[in-house]
């Protein structure tokens, strides 16, 4: 079980990209909200299915919960909802690749709110991993010299990041504060309650901003579905990834998905520069260290 969050976390990077993808395209007939409330309202009812699943094998009782379960789960998913937002307003302003650079710094912000909150560990060969990968995967998706769409667009995706970061650390909280669950288990019943408090929330306030929004999600029911079972599959994978690590580890291996990503923007059909391949370089060497740091733990 050692290296099973290794398999957890490249499949929800995987996943993540295809997501996200989806989602941009939502973004104009939907808007930033209502792509952001897909990956929430269509991604509940397979979470359900999930968690029922998993129940009927195990033969388990839902998980006892208490105060802290809840505070936690609210961190996650509310801050969620912010960084799922302001990650769809950048992607309006840069390409899809760079869009994702700019929210690259998340692992660098949630190995210090883990240290903080929740008291993961972050040994000097760790810190060394997360920042190794991060710059690496900076030379892959920032090109010098060219257009980077100003400061508006950095400073929006630079805070999505930081969102997701305060996200990962609220949702391994809720993980861990189900001591007596499988793993399994309070990994996926953690992801159905975030998603139904996600799903009130922001049902809620798109009936109040955008009353015309929820229709128009009905009429593209069929991508709206695409893309919330792909998002209920990378964010089972995200979750079980991070019920048996460190948040950070988890979301600093998962940057991953930025190689993903340019296979989705087609650019590694190509010419791949000698600067990219040093960074791919950089990354997997920055991930593969990282695992072996989470090993020693």
């Amino acid at each position: 079980m050692d290296y099973l969050w290794v398999i957890f976390t490249l499949a929800a990077a995987a996943g993540q990209t295809a997501r996200n993808a989806l989602q941009r395209d939502l973004t104009g007939p939907l808007g930033a909200g209502g792509a952001t409330h897909v990956r929430f309202l269509f991604a509940l009812p397979f979470a359900l299915l999930f968690l029922l699943a998993v129940m009927a094998v195990q033969g388990a009782a839902l998980p006892a919960l208490h105060g802290a379960f809840f505070g936690w789960l609210a961190l996650g998913a509310l801050t969620q909802i912010v960084g799922t937002l302001l990650m769809l307003l950048t992607m309006q302003h840069r390409s899809f690749v760079v869009s994702i650079a700019f929210l690259k710094m998340e692992p660098v912000l949630t190995a210090i709110l883990g240290f903080a909150f929740l008291g993961d560990p972050i040994t000097p060969l760790m810190a060394a991993a997360i920042a190794l990968a991060t710059f690496g995967m900076l030379l892959i998706s920032i090109k010098p010299g060219g257009d980077q769409g100003g400061l508006r667009p950095a400073l929006l995706g630079l805070a999505s990041g930081a969102f997701f970061a305060a996200s990962a650390v609220g949702f391994r909280g809720a993980i861990l504060a189900l001591p007596h669950a499988d793993y399994v288990l309070a990994a996926t019943f953690t992801l159905f309650a975030g998603l139904t408090l996600q799903t009130a929330v922001m049902s809620a306030w798109l009936r109040v901003t955008r009353p015309g929004t929820l229709t128009h999600m009905a009429r593209a029911w069929k991508q709206c579905s695409t893309a919330g079972l792909i998002g209920a599959l990378a964010s089972e994978f995200w979750f079980l990834g991070f019920a048996l690590a460190t948040a950070a580890s988890v979301r600093t291996l998962g940057m991953i998905d930025v190689i993903f990503a340019q296979m989705v923007s087609h650019r590694m059909r190509q010419h791949v520069s000698a600067r990219e391949m040093t960074g791919i370089a950089i990354l997997l060497i920055g991930g593969i260290l990282l695992v072996w740091a989470e090993s020693q733990v």
